[in-house]
């Protein structure tokens, strides 16, 4: 394992794992999971185009009411129209839910009138809401249909709308650096929420990185030494390395990052048995 050789590196690093929070999707069985979380934690629940964005409402409802600080993803291409979102606003209106994440969302077609999240964006802004954190997606390593130029367009224009940013999963920490510095020169503020794998299977993880697009990273990984052979050669991954490369990063002020946005993939519990652990290690 790589080693931390600043005191600054190892109190950046710390804070952001104490920071982090689980993102989760909506299953039959996922409710139960969440008892080993402290108390109030965060949790996102995602969108899906096959559930859609009822089962995200819903769900957010019953762990709202359990006293978690809910995150509901809100796809734009999940929503039919105007009333559509007016009827989801009234919904999360009636819950103590104060942050939503607004990503254009994994449906290869919309449903409805919104293809992006801009657009769905500027809907929401022109309604009456009490949310005081409004998120948006960004790619470290481009998406699979969008340019890097659109892709860096786009989210100037969401920053309008949106107070904070959460990164699509990378393995790299100098790609994610390198992007973070790139963003920042062109104008974009936004505080920033890296999405870090946590502890998962090395196949979901494999299956998840390829729909998602994340392919430069596995690349690198593939290439790379100690970080290939502890995916490769095991049955399970541990973002341990990924995180300790990305101290300095971490630790930089001027790329304002917040915290870790971890894709546990519903493991919860082993992805916050290693959160415990890790921030026992590095104190």
């Amino acid at each position: 394992m790589n080693k931390i050789t600043s005191a600054t590196h190892q109190h950046a690093l710390a804070e952001s794992v104490r920071e982090a929070y689980m993102e989760i999707f909506p299953t039959a069985t996922i409710e139960a999971k969440l008892d080993v979380l402290e108390p109030r934690s965060y949790v996102a629940i995602t969108c899906s185009p096959t559930k859609g964005v009822d089962a995200t409402l819903n769900m957010s409802k019953r762990l709202a009411d359990r006293g978690f600080k809910i995150v509901p993803h809100v796809a734009a291409k999940m929503v039919r129209d105007k009333a559509h979102l007016r009827e989801i606003m009234a919904r999360l209106d009636d819950t103590p839910i104060s942050s939503i994440f607004v990503p254009g969302g994994d449906a290869a077609k919309p449903i409805g009138e919104y293809s992006t999240a801009l657009e769905l964006l500027r809907d929401i802004a022109a309604f009456e809401h009490r949310f005081t954190e409004i998120g948006v997606a960004a790619h470290p390593e481009g998406h699979p249909s969008v340019s890097d130029e659109v892709l860096t367009a786009e989210l100037l224009k969401k920053q309008e709308f949106a107070n904070y940013l959460v990164t699509q999963m990378c393995f790299d920490a100098d790609i994610i650096g390198n992007w973070m510095r790139k963003i920042r020169d062109v104008g974009v503020t936004l505080p920033a929420w890296l999405g870090l794998p946590g502890v998962s299977e090395r196949s979901t993880l494999i299956k998840t990185s390829l729909r998602i697009g994340v392919g430069d990273s596995l690349r690198y990984l593939k290439n790379r030494g100690k970080i290939a052979a502890r995916l490769l050669q095991h049955k399970s991954y541990r973002p341990d390395d990924l995180l300790i490369n990305l101290s300095p990063y971490l630790a930089d002020p001027t790329l304002n990052i917040a915290g870790h946005h971890i894709y546990c993939f519903n493991e919860v519990e082993k992805s916050e048995q290693w959160r415990k652990q890790f921030l026992l290690d590095h104190a």
